[in-house]
């Protein structure tokens, strides 16, 4: 594999231990990046590290800080957080094992590639934990300690490989309670309730993300092209803006009633077809 691990070192199951690479599972290639520029001049803006009634500072001046009340600070130098940063650990201890569903989506937080490092008897235990974990229906949860601080990690399997993603500690989410009390509650009618659920069940499908594209990319890149060869932009037509969504008051019950409709005469054509 030409991609530089992110990660080496080991996964252990009770006496079984195995060597193992991370690799990052996701991509940021694809993103487009915008930089401020000085539109007179062409140049690049350079942001400049500037302190309130003091001005520009010296990099060497700067330290950070945990803001304890408005404007005051406990200063922490680079030598006091180092003194604090953990080992890397070279093993991941599967420590418990939980059903996939059990895991509140908001935890997960970035996800990873592992593979087995070389050899018989990695590729061996890999294949083991990966199979027992697929047929059990498990995750299995530890801990692991890399770049300086600690990771909590779900591993399952994916495809031929594992999947471990980083995990978000509790503290780190916010209580739902507190925000979804401000939902006002509403009686429901049982006919739009009914029409929206045979909606739902008309538009289920496997979960396939190939079939989604990201519309502001695509125009993003559009418009750089365009405005590479010309130098300029044209403006949308009216025929190219038909379709784009209005923000009229419509009735919610003849809404739901309109797009069964509409489903099912496309499902009609599709079968005449």
């Amino acid at each position: 594999m030409a991609a530089r691990a992110y990660w080496k070192g080991h996964l252990r199951l009770s006496l079984v231990t195995i060597g193992v690479e991370l690799y990052t599972a996701t991509s940021s290639a694809s993103k487009i990046s915008l930089n401020q520029i000085h539109k007179p001049s062409g140049k690049r803006i350079k942001y400049q590290k500037v302190a309130p009634g003091v001005g520009p500072v010296d990099v060497n001046d700067i330290v950070k800080g945990f803001e304890v009340s408005k404007d005051n600070y406990v200063l922490l130098t680079s030598d006091e957080l180092d003194q604090i940063k953990l080992e890397s650990k070279e093993t991941i201890d599967l420590v418990q094992f939980v059903d996939h569903c059990e895991i509140d989506p908001r935890y997960f937080e970035k996800p990873y590639y592992i593979l087995p490092a070389e050899g018989n008897v990695a590729a061996e235990g890999f294949a083991v934990i990966r199979d027992a974990l697929r047929e059990t229906g498990k995750v299995g949860l530890g801990q692991m300690a890399s770049r300086g601080r600690d990771h909590l990690v779900a591993i399952k399997p994916c495809g031929e490989g594992l999947l471990l993603e980083i995990l978000r500690y509790a503290d780190e989410i916010k209580d739902s309670d507190k925000i979804f009390d401000e939902v006002p509650e509403v009686k429901i009618d049982k006919e739009m309730k009914s029409l929206a659920k045979e909606l739902i069940e008309r538009k289920s499908a496997a979960f396939d993300p190939a079939v989604f594209e990201s519309q502001y990319s695509d125009a993003l890149r559009d418009l750089i092209e365009e405005k590479r060869k010309k130098g300029k932009v044209s403006s949308a037509s009216d025929e190219e803006l038909e379709g784009e969504p209005q923000d009229n008051v419509i009735d919610l019950m003849q809404a739901l009633k309109d797009s069964v409709a509409k489903d099912e005469k496309k499902k009609s054509k599709r079968k005449s077809g």
